[in-house]
């Protein structure tokens, strides 16, 4: 790419880039309007900054919304083997508000599709009502550099997707007071891959 420079062009550098500061919202369509808010409220404890028979935004914290969704009536349901984005993921605070949250939606049939410690963060992964998968996780190591070092380890390069877990169990040895830090620590399970994890 070039960069214009008055009358000369020059090769465009990494200093020219100008990165964002934030991811701030995702868009959703949807023929299943009133349930897809519904899930997201729910699933989230978010609420509405607005919301019409055509459009809700839908926030949990200061930005204005985090999560939009427009009603498109007749909308063909998602394929199975097309390209797309995979899911989006949110972080908690605290390995104890990642699985009370999980027990809260379990208690009223929302369940993950699968839950795996991937080293760097322990993720339950769910599905709306239209398959849009929603990754919710907590940081295992208490700096971003700690979790960038584990991303060049021999562990990781053994193993780059994770450990699969039991969150209720994992919940219950918390409660019982074991140590948050070591709960998170991804257990060694040889060389792993795609193959091997339910990974949709």
């Amino acid at each position: 790419m070039m960069m214009a420079t008055g009358a000369e062009e020059r090769p465009m550098t990494a200093t020219d880039i100008v990165s964002p500061v934030k991811l701030a919202h995702f868009v959703l369509r949807t023929s299943r309007y009133a349930e897809i808010v519904q899930w997201y409220r729910t699933v989230l404890g978010a609420k509405p900054a607005f919301e019409n028979e055509l459009l809700t935004f839908l926030s949990y914290d200061d930005e204005h919304h985090r999560v939009a969704i427009l009603n498109v009536p007749g909308l063909a349901d998602q394929g199975e083997g097309t390209a797309g984005v995979h899911h989006a993921a949110f972080t908690y605070a605290s390995l104890t508000d990642l699985l009370e949250n999980y027990e809260r939606l379990a208690a009223i049939g929302i369940n993950p599709i699968y839950v795996i410690n991937h080293g760097p963060t322990t993720s339950l992964y769910y599905a709306d009502p239209d398959g849009n998968q929603m990754e919710f996780q907590v940081e295992n190591y208490a700096s971003v550099e700690e979790s960038t070092k584990f991303f060049y380890s021999p562990a990781f390069a053994e193993n780059p997707i994770g450990v699969e877990f039991d969150p209720a169990a994992l919940l219950a040895r918390l409660r019982a007071g074991e140590d948050e830090d070591m709960l998170k620590k991804r257990p060694d399970a040889g060389a792993k891959g795609l193959a091997d994890i339910k990974l949709r």
